[in-house]
């Protein structure tokens, strides 16, 4: 009899062991070195995060979690040989990654041809559908605009700067942008546009040229797409020159937490940036992500929008693999469909046909210490693919679900086939 219980007692406790033997393979897309390292790095860490505490929860199907990290080192063409290595040598079920828009072009081909699946967490330029990628991060109804309108009606800007790095992000972001504004009555002479390479370090002429276009005592605004380590020598020219946010306040689209944790923020304080999660949210959820954050990361650890993103990406996408019951490529995206999950600013974001969230809108103005206070946010707002205002998308619809079409023209009723040659 005791060796009966003895064996059942064996039995029950290698079972789970035995169980998790078999492995889903995550990949890690992300840049650990060179200029985007500053923003990136955290991600990665964010999804190794990720990953144990879906583990601790028992793993996926009975499976365990096993993150692949790659490097591909700020280096746009490497991240497309690295997405490749991921998915043919490693054979990972899907990948988590990318920041700049230049490396998520690169990575599409990729993709596409091996039928692999991205989770891609950071606010892009929209004017881009694929069936392969669902982009968690904001499309520009829902960061762009919505910070420019905030500009024209609270702040009553009359005059901007549009700076940027100089990619795809950026020069679509801003065509759109100078497209809006055109519409809302600003003229073309009062819209400055300027581009600067990646790591980009010598701001005084520009900044200078910033303070000009206000000569005439115009209220002046910078909306900044710059990305990267180049954000800091920005930032110390505008605090040189003397410029505050009262003088010339400029939003952000890629400067979060992270970001200004290595910047002497008093100069700083007042100036914005547009997000879909600040640190500072106020939610039960959020709590526990930041003390799960910091305890595993040290105290001095931030949490910012991209994090949130892949937060709700993952979360969705074990949700999709446990309703589909398998990691096949196809079965996923279509069980991705009409997902929810509760965001970490008291919401739900939800994945939508076209492959983006609802997410709302937040605007949040720079402290001494390194985080934001929300001075705006919106209810949910629905990611949409195609911007309404440029002529030739805003016939096209995205519809993955039902249409079975990223690129759908509601004019002529046709679908686009689109085939990604970046």
């Amino acid at each position: 009899m005791f060796k009966k219980l003895a064996l059942a007692a064996a039995i029950s406790i290698a079972t789970p062991v035995m169980a998790l033997a078999e492995e889903i393979k995550v990949g890690i897309l992300h840049s650990l070195s060179g200029t985007m390292a500053i923003s990136e790095t955290t991600l990665k860490d964010t999804m190794l995060m990720l990953i144990d505490e879906q583990n601790e929860k028992g793993g996926l199907l009975d499976k365990k979690l096993v993150p692949v990290v790659v490097d591909p080192a700020s280096d746009w063409p490497l991240f497309a040989e690295k997405a490749r290595e991921l998915l043919t040598v490693h054979k990972v079920d899907v990948i988590f990654g990318n920041w700049t828009s230049v490396s998520r072009k690169s990575v599409l081909p990729v993709i596409e041809e091996l039928n692999g699946l991205l989770f891609y967490p950071v606010q892009y330029e929209g004017e881009e559908s694929s069936k392969n990628v669902f982009y968690t991060g904001a499309a520009p109804n829902q960061q762009a605009i919505p910070a420019t309108d905030y500009y024209l009606e609270e702040l009553g800007v009359e005059k901007f700067a549009l700076l940027g790095t100089d990619y795809v992000y950026p020069r679509t972001t801003n065509k759109i942008l100078e497209q809006y504004l055109i519409d809302k009555g600003i003229k073309e002479e009062d819209i400055f546009v300027n581009y600067t390479p990646f790591g980009h370090s010598d701001w005084s002429k520009i900044v200078a040229d910033v303070v000009a276009l206000g000569a005439d005592g115009k209220k002046v605004g910078v909306i900044s797409t710059i990305n990267g380590d180049a954000n800091i020598g920005f930032y110390k020219e505008l605090a040189a020159a003397g410029v505050s946010a009262d003088d010339i306040p400029v939003v952000a689209f890629s400067v979060g937490e992270e970001e200004l944790s290595g910047l002497d923020t008093t100069n700083l304080v007042g100036h914005l940036a547009a997000w879909n999660y600040f640190q500072s949210a106020e939610s039960e959820a959020n709590t526990k992500f930041i003390e799960s954050w910091k305890t595993r990361m040290g105290e001095e650890r931030v949490t910012n929008d991209p994090m949130e993103a892949h937060y709700i990406g993952f979360n969705m996408w074990v949700n999709a693999v446990e309703k589909a019951g398998t990691t096949d490529v196809d079965a996923v995206r279509t069980a991705m469909y009409g997902q929810e999950f509760p965001n970490l600013t008291g919401g739900t974001a939800v994945m939508l046909p076209n492959h983006h969230l609802a997410k709302p809108v937040l605007i949040g103005e720079i402290q001494e210490d390194g985080q934001f206070d929300i001075i705006s946010q919106t209810e949910e707002v629905p990611g949409d693919a195609w911007t309404d205002f440029l002529e030739a998308s805003a016939v096209l619809k995205s519809d993955w679900k039902d249409l079975g079409c990223g690129m759908y023209n509601t004019e002529t009723k046709t679908c686009v086939q689109i085939k990604s040659n970046y």
